[in-house]
């Protein structure tokens, strides 16, 4: 598992991986979160079980970190062990409020429980803390 500072990096491998044969837009837009809805749901409805999965769920909770960092104004943090045992994670996001949140476990959730009560577009645009505009944010190189 990635600590906060590899999580960038992170999305960007599971996002070259994915779309190599695919043309999933992946483009870290809020509107791309439904297409991580439907790639979960795919594993789930494909008998995938969450040790067979964990690679792709961690690579789509990064991603969803991602959109969070990009599009939210959020940072990655390192949780602290109070914060690893309650999330189960070591790494989340910090919002502009400074609230945390755990986008790879909101990943794990729409695997195990799914359902639309679960989506992860819907988790962001119900999101409490974002930045009313996110700044602009460049790539790292």
């Amino acid at each position: 598992m990635e600590d906060a500072g590899g999580m960038r990096a992170c999305a960007a491998g599971f996002v070259a991986r994915v779309t190599v044969r695919n043309r999933l837009p992946l483009d870290y837009s809020v509107a791309s979160l439904r297409v991580v809805d439907f790639l979960v749901d795919g594993l789930r409805k494909g008998g995938a079980d969450r040790e067979r999965a964990h690679d792709t769920l961690v690579g789509l909770g990064a991603y969803v970190g991602e959109v969070l960092v990009r599009r939210a104004g959020a940072e990655w943090v390192d949780f602290d062990a109070y914060q690893q045992a309650y999330f189960g994670q070591p790494v989340g996001v910090r919002m502009p409020d400074g609230r945390i949140w755990n986008p790879l476990g909101k990943v794990v959730n729409r695997f195990e429980v799914g359902g639309a009560e679960e989506s992860l577009q819907t988790f962001y645009l119900t999101l409490h803390g974002r930045a009313r505009r996110a700044p602009a944010r460049r790539a790292a190189a």
